[in-house]
């Protein structure tokens, strides 16, 4: 399966200017290996990426984005009603393999997500917050595993969190947090820092993610009017880290 192609078509018009990351990089001297990406003038400082890397610790994977603003400082308006509800994210796209994390081998494109919605929760396990209510803080920077594919309903070769068709019974992580699609609510704690976010996430098999490429990516997706198929669409693609989604990065590099 081509994981790269459904990717490449979402940043048709991106006109980022990337490479592999250079120790010299001028604006953010402190971040080396991965990606590094020219930050752009015209880009919301709060999703400009302009460092991404995943880099391994024993069994924890550490998803890194660093952006040119203060990242997460910017979170979706309420819209009171989840049909058209928008959702921001950080995301780095994969080639791990989704059966590494509880879906069925194949599945689509795995990537591992850090989101914020204030319109509907879905982290049902975990009350970040802390006010006792597991059902009101998806405003709050959380973590999620997608499962995206190309859907043109989505628009013209745009890409989505693949749906779970009535009365299918796909594999799916016991963290699967109920909601009719391959999404996963493991509960790792997104940590911000100024410019950068970090996530460190563990694997029963880290070479599954040290043989990985990977991407970054920062985007709004929506949730359907009509909330039917497509269910969650991405929309808006801000910044690619690599400027045409070549998922050039490697881990450890």
């Amino acid at each position: 399966m081509n994981l790269v192609k459904p990717l490449a078509v979402l940043i048709l018009a991106a006109t980022t200017c990337a490479a592999l990351a250079d120790p010299g990089h001028a604006a953010h001297r402190a971040h080396s290996g991965g990606i590094a990406s020219a930050a752009k003038a015209d880009a919301a400082p709060a999703f400009d990426i302009v460092h991404t890397k995943i880099t391994t610790q024993g069994n924890l994977a550490v998803f890194h984005i660093a952006v040119a603003g203060k990242a997460g400082a910017s979170r979706p308006s309420k819209v009171g009603k989840l049909a058209g509800s928008t959702v921001f994210s950080y995301v780095w796209p994969t080639t791990i393999d989704p059966s590494a994390v509880g879906f069925d081998q194949g599945a689509g494109i795995l990537a591992f997500a850090v989101t914020s919605h204030p319109d509907f929760d879905d982290t049902p396990l975990y009350d970040e917050n802390g006010d006792g209510d597991l059902a009101n803080d998806g405003d709050l920077w959380h973590s999620h595993w997608v499962v995206l594919k190309q859907d043109d309903a989505c628009g013209k070769g745009a890409l989505k969190v693949v749906d779970i068709a009535p009365g299918a019974k796909p594999k799916l992580p016991k963290t699967w947090p109920g909601l009719p699609l391959l999404i996963d609510s493991p509960g790792y704690s997104p940590v911000f820092n100024g410019e950068s976010l970090e996530v460190r996430v563990p694997f029963d098999d880290i070479g599954a993610v040290q043989a990985a490429g990977f991407d970054g990516v920062t985007a709004a997706l929506r949730v359907n009017a009509s909330v039917h198929d497509p269910l969650l669409c991405v929309v808006d693609v801000f910044k690619v880290a690599s400027g045409n989604l070549t998922l050039a990065g490697k881990v450890n590099r």
